[in-house]
């Protein structure tokens, strides 16, 4: 078992939890990996601050690491609640106030806020990979974008330009890597040492790699199904096996480049729950609720055509069409979280106090089975209360 994780585990029936019903997801969670689709799984469930359950399956054991893709974007945002929390920004503050290099081209107006909601303004800025390497092209790139919309107006997500623009923040306001202020602010804070957002190369033999698995839907299959065929984005496969590499996985890169394990990824939940973990208080209550309700009131998301229902850097459940956000139906509309690309779960539930994370190295690129996988497991793990 992992140092840091192997003192946070609990009886699942002592922590409120129905053994079936674990039992339930267990084998829903392996169904992928006994199949032959997916080369290995970790699931993790936490409540009342414990860890009920780690599982692994396939080529993974309890000391496999796994790139949580976008679920890092909610540890990036966490960190920024804490310099909010002390007053070292609003929300309401212009990036450029921070950033002065930011405003060039028009963007003087984005504020803090509109970064956390992807409502900034720049869901298609050029980015490539290779410019992540270097903080001075950085820089010169958050010069060079121009805005689609009006800051605020319109949601559309941006799958990591935003997130480099709030690391750096992070960075100017903090005097520290944002790498080494999540490590001394949150991971160690809440005991979870093998969080990483930078992973030092002593521990990369501990990371499965990221394989590509499945078939890409059709054009006749989008036809057929009266869907539009995506566009083009930046999340290509080659940019994705940019995390096998050492480089990219040493960077931390903040919209995409955490690696941990499951039980990692719902102990930080739990921490966002609780406000930190074993007496050690990081995140206050009026932090933790401001940053978990919904600020983009009525503005839909483009691909689901539904509420964006976005808070700060993570995405909220609401109404009943949560599973479109990454959620179960089960859970509460005052779910909140963060999926990543690759099917990555991450959510926590006010409601039952569950936690919940599942990580996979497998990236299928059947997003609809893909999809209908994650509402799947989460509807099984947000129904794991055992009956009162």
């Amino acid at each position: 078992m992992k140092e840091g994780i192997e003192g946070w585990h609990s009886d699942p029936v002592h922590l409120g939890l129905d053994p079936r019903k674990v039992n339930k997801l267990v084998e829903r969670a392996a169904q992928e990996v006994e199949s032959g689709l997916l080369p290995s799984v970790q699931i993790a469930v936490a409540r009342k601050g414990k860890l009920a359950i780690l599982e692994s399956f396939g080529e993974a054991s309890s000391d496999s690491l796994f790139t949580v893709f976008s679920s890092t974007k909610a540890i990036i945002s966490a960190a920024l609640w804490l310099l909010v929390q002390e007053q070292e920004l609003s929300i309401e503050n212009k990036v450029s106030a921070i950033i002065p290099e930011f405003a060039a081209n028009g963007k003087g107006d984005v504020l803090v806020q509109h970064l956390l909601t992807h409502t900034a303004g720049f869901p298609a800025a050029p980015f490539f990979p290779l410019d992540w390497l270097d903080s001075r092209r950085r820089i010169e790139r958050f010069e060079s974008w121009y805005l689609n919309w009006t800051p605020g107006s319109s949601y559309m997500y941006h799958p990591s330009s935003s997130m480099w623009v709030v690391a750096e923040i992070i960075e100017r306001l903090s005097g520290m890597d944002f790498q080494k202020f999540v490590k001394e602010r949150i991971s160690l804070p809440l005991g979870l040492p093998d969080m990483h957002v930078g992973m030092p190369a002593s521990e990369a033999s501990r990371v499965l790699p990221v394989i590509h698995v499945g078939e890409m839907i059709t054009d006749e299959e989008y036809a057929a199904m009266g869907l539009p065929v995506p566009g083009i984005t930046e999340v290509t496969e080659d940019a994705i096996n940019l995390f096998n590499t050492e480089s990219f996985q040493a960077l931390g890169v903040p919209g995409g480049g955490g690696i941990m394990g499951a039980g990692e990824l719902a102990m930080f939940y739990q921490g966002l729950l609780h406000g930190g973990l074993n007496g050690n208080e990081i995140w206050n209550a009026s932090t933790l609720q401001s940053a978990t309700q919904i600020l983009t009131g009525n503005l839909l998301d483009p691909d689901t055509k539904q509420l964006a229902n976005r808070g700060l850097g993570v995405v909220v459940a609401g109404d009943e069409y949560r599973n479109m956000r990454g959620f179960g139906k089960t859970n509460s509309a005052q779910a909140f979280g963060h999926n990543g690309v690759g099917g990555q779960i991450a959510w926590a539930d006010p409601e039952s106090g569950i936690s919940f994370a599942y990580c996979t190295n497998g990236v299928d690129r059947n997003w609809l089975r893909r999809g209908r996988r994650g509402t799947s497991i989460s509807s099984l793990a947000a129904s794991c209360l055992a009956e009162s």
